[in-house]
């Protein structure tokens, strides 16, 4: 397998070749992570199957990590195992795509909400201002229609900005949200020949109304990115009746 770039700045593999090394201590997570980011690369495309056996001479490590890996996958939603053939990547439907939005939206409310509603200090200010240029990154890729940098400044600006909250369980389920939803678009994305000025690109925006301590306006910002996302995906699925 060939080498890629992580979707949060760690190193993945292709999906042809030889693998890269794996260097991390931690195997089972390296694993998960390469192959996280080959589903948003788009280069494990949904319905595609592979074994632990496989991934394991791909890397030259035991099965052992790679199983774990795999399942850690599949608790995640983005593999699913197929009885005595190995793992499969997950094939959202509009449907699950359209359940994620709306999960993600519960969560984001409690977010701007304890972002907004407690005193700050000097290092909320600047973990701010660090989500700020990570929105700015995420921003210049969207317009650009950059799905590889836009996906990697997109999680860590979410994640980053769960982080301030101060509630990891909800960073944790917010990011893996974000991730199952990246999923679920980017086989209809990729498709697309150009997507310069067709992703939603109001990262500041929001960062800037959370500053401003008005959660109302972060969460007029969120649902419009909603919408967007709604109809952005429902146009690209054929699947999809038109109402």
């Amino acid at each position: 397998m060939s080498g890629s770039g992580s979707a949060d700045g760690s190193r993945g593999h292709g999906g042809t070749g030889t693998a890269p090394a794996v260097t991390r201590s931690t195997l089972r997570q390296q694993i998960a992570d390469a192959l996280r980011d080959e589903v948003l690369a788009g280069r494990l495309q949904p319905g595609q199957e592979f074994t632990v056996k496989e991934i394991a001479e791909q890397y030259g490590v035991s099965a052992t990590p790679v199983r774990e890996a795999l399942v850690d996958l599949s608790a995640q939603g983005l593999l699913d195992a197929v009885q005595h053939r190995g793992f499969e990547v997950r094939a959202y439907s509009f449907a699950d795509f359209r359940g994620m939005v709306e999960a993600r939206a519960l969560v984001t409310d409690a977010l701007f909400s304890g972002l907004t509603g407690t005193a700050w200090n000097a290092d909320v200010e600047e973990a701010l201002n660090t989500v700020r240029r990570r929105g700015e990154e995420a921003q210049r890729a969207a317009l650009a229609g950059d799905l590889n940098v836009l996906i990697g400044y997109d999680l860590r600006f979410w994640r980053e900005l769960g982080a301030i909250f101060g509630n990891p369980y909800l960073t944790d389920f917010l990011h893996r949200l974000r991730v199952q939803s990246w999923s679920c678009a980017v086989p209809l994305l990729r498709r697309q020949p150009s997507l310069a000025g067709r992703l939603w690109s109001a990262h500041t925006e929001l960062v800037d109304a959370l500053a401003r301590r008005d959660p109302a306006a972060a969460r007029s910002v969120f649902a419009a990115y909603n919408t967007h996302a709604l109809e952005l995906i429902r146009g690209l699925d054929a699947t999809v009746p038109s109402d």
